[in-house]
């Protein structure tokens, strides 16, 4: 069931990208399907994690894209700021690193990426939320919102 579940919000986010023609579903996004459909009770799977985290490492990667500019170092760099800001923050998130990465390397407009990342964000919570409240036996998801 987690599988189905997750599969079927990551084929959402492909099919408001297919409608609105624009990229939604990004590595890191499937990655955060993943801990929050198999591994729910994770703290790096919890709501506040996974968005704050992914919002956290939009913002990382654009100061470091504004400051540095494209390219693999940058990237790099952006990914470890990004980690030691989410650890500071206590949302860690291991894709939201992997999405400092991906700004810096494919320079996404911000006014489109950010929004569509946090709406894509919030999905996977909601999609986790209701898929531990279908299947009988899984582990209540979230274990805290906040």
């Amino acid at each position: 069931h987690s599988i189905a579940a997750a599969t079927t919000v990551l084929l959402a986010l492909v099919g408001i990208g297919a409608m609105i023609h624009e990229p939604v579903l990004i590595p890191p996004l499937a990655a955060s399907a993943a801990l929050v459909h198999s591994a729910p009770t994770l703290p790096l799977a919890q709501p506040r994690n996974v968005v704050i985290g992914h919002l956290l490492g939009s913002a990382m990667g654009y100061a470091v894209l504004a400051a540095a500019g494209s390219s693999a170092w940058a990237a790099a760099v952006a990914a470890g700021l990004t980690l030691g800001l989410n650890m500071l923050a206590r949302t860690p998130h291991s894709p939201a690193v992997a999405t400092a990465v991906i700004i810096v390397l494919q320079t996404p407009a911000p006014g489109r990426f950010v929004p569509l990342l946090f709406g894509a964000t919030v999905l996977l919570v909601l999609t986790g939320y209701a898929a531990s409240r279908v299947r009988r036996k899984a582990p209540t998801y979230p274990v805290y919102w906040w």
